[in-house]
């Protein structure tokens, strides 16, 4: 490799080609710790032109290219091939990054943002751009990104295009493919597909840039995103709502939502992971007594919500709820929802798997993951009930222990659900793809791949099984 390394020194300059082991390192393993592997180096071009030199000199050196943004993803998709597992999708990922050498693309150094268009609400955002600092630039022009989560501080557009991420306001606003007017992205073979117009309405020929939402750096690696706002709502309210179970969410969001039109956020929460929430941060229960599930409902507009969200729940027989219509309460309630993921990772390695069920199937698929786990096994499933998107959370078993994700995703596909609703596929359940799409499908997206990436550059083993 030292070849590939110095022309990728002459692109990038001496300082943005990192190969020392101690500087690779928090490149080469994701935030969930399970999946990990080594990289030959680890390239930040800082514009397009760079990204397309690097992808030509990676091909003509044979060296495959693992497209990064801000490393938050759960499945193994932005980190060089290795694997933490013993066999299934470890093997897989090992076998993968075996065959070549690894170079990881990371994109963080692309962090230009245009300036807001406010008749067309679009903006024009590199791919480096924090989440954070979309939010930020659109709120100062009297607009907001559409998108939220709690890694919004280190997560990148790139990246949220990359993998359709969704979040908690996807009830609202739908997925990040919602909020793409278009975008730029650099080919395998170093050419740049640029659609960036942001035109409303442009059906010539095939859409080639919706191929690259939800890719996964597998066809092509977005630089540039020309990103659709939404109106900004300061005025929120906020409810937490004991349950008695998780059955009673889905008859809750619906007897809630048609007299809503506020309404921007619904997610799900059961007592354990309350529990271990409360103790990492060591905060008292939001309310005494405890209840086995809760949902939280918040309603955002132009004017106070308030009434509108009392209203909603008093119709739908709803007592005894916990109300925050204040910024510091608000935060207080969101910090319980938000810090799942990091009181789990505080616990121990998990299991982590993102995947959708339909809203009736929820509770059930919920109590039967319980019931498959290993004796032992501490499991914490926490969501966005609008979209019912599910976050399983195994810990106990051996990180290595591929069983328990091949446990839990063909239960999802028993319920009829789908095993990635935002994080993506990755690595991880890339050999489960068939539990959720045809031969067919399967077929077709085997044959976009060979068109665009003939030479399986950009990020092998990573989708297709």
């Amino acid at each position: 490799m030292p070849h590939v390394i110095d022309e990728l020194r002459r692109i990038a300059g001496d300082a943005h080609v990192l190969v020392d082991e101690d500087v690779r390192a928090p490149f080469e393993t994701d935030w969930t710790r399970r999946w990990s592997g080594r990289a030959a180096a680890v390239v930040r071009p800082a514009c397009t032109e760079e990204v397309a030199a690097v992808l030509r000199a990676c091909a003509d050196h044979g060296a495959a290219v693992i497209p990064q943004g801000g490393n938050t993803g759960m499945v193994g998709a932005g980190v060089p091939r290795g694997g933490a597992s013993t066999g299934g999708a470890g093997a897989a990922a090992r076998a993968a990054g075996e065959r070549r050498a690894q170079v990881v693309l990371s994109l963080t150094r692309l962090t230009a943002l245009g300036e807001v268009d406010a008749a067309s609400m679009q903006v024009s955002a590199g791919a480096g751009v924090t989440l954070a600092a979309l939010q930020q630039h659109a709120r100062a022009a009297g607009l907001d990104a559409g998108v939220d989560f709690a890694a919004r501080e280190s997560a990148t557009v790139g990246g949220l295009v990359a993998c359709d991420a969704g979040g908690l306001r996807a009830l609202r606003h739908g997925t990040v493919r919602a909020r793409v007017a278009g975008l730029e992205a650099v080919l395998a073979d170093g050419s740049v597909l640029r659609r960036m117009s942001g035109l409303l309405k442009d059906n010539a020929g095939y859409d080639l840039p919706a191929l690259m939402i939800g890719s996964e750096g597998t066809l092509g690696v977005v630089t540039e995103v020309r990103w659709r706002l939404v109106p900004r709502r300061d005025s929120r309210a906020l409810a937490l709502v004991p349950l008695p179970g998780l059955a009673g969410a889905a008859p809750l969001l619906r007897a809630v939502r048609p007299r809503m039109p506020s309404l921007d956020a619904c997610e799900f929460l059961t007592d354990e992971g309350l529990q271990l929430v409360l103790e990492h941060l060591d905060v008292p229960a939001p309310l005494e007594p405890r209840a086995p599930a809760y949902v939280l409902l918040e309603a955002a507009a132009a004017s106070d919500p308030l009434p509108e969200l009392a209203e909603a729940l008093e119709a739908a027989g709803i007592e005894d709820a916990v109300i925050a219509d204040d910024t510091a309460s608000r935060e207080r309630l969101w910090r319980l929802r938000e810090a799942h993921t990091e009181a789990i990772s505080a616990a121990g390695v998990p299991h982590k798997l993102d995947v959708g069920v339909p809203l009736d199937a929820l509770a059930p698929f919920c109590d039967a993951v319980r019931e498959r786990m290993p004796a032992g096994a501490r499991t914490i499933v926490f969501g966005h009930l609008g979209d019912g998107n599910v976050h399983v959370n195994v810990l106990g078993p051996d990180p290595a222990d591929d069983s328990v994700d091949g446990t839990v995703l063909r239960l999802v596909a028993e319920h009829g659900g789908t095993i990635s609703a935002e994080h993506g596929v990755g690595v991880a359940k890339a050999a489960y793809l068939p539990l959720s799409r045809s031969e067919v499908e399967l077929g077709a997206m085997r044959a976009i791949k060979d068109a665009l990436d003939p030479g399986g550059l950009l990020n092998p083993g990573a989708v297709l099984p």
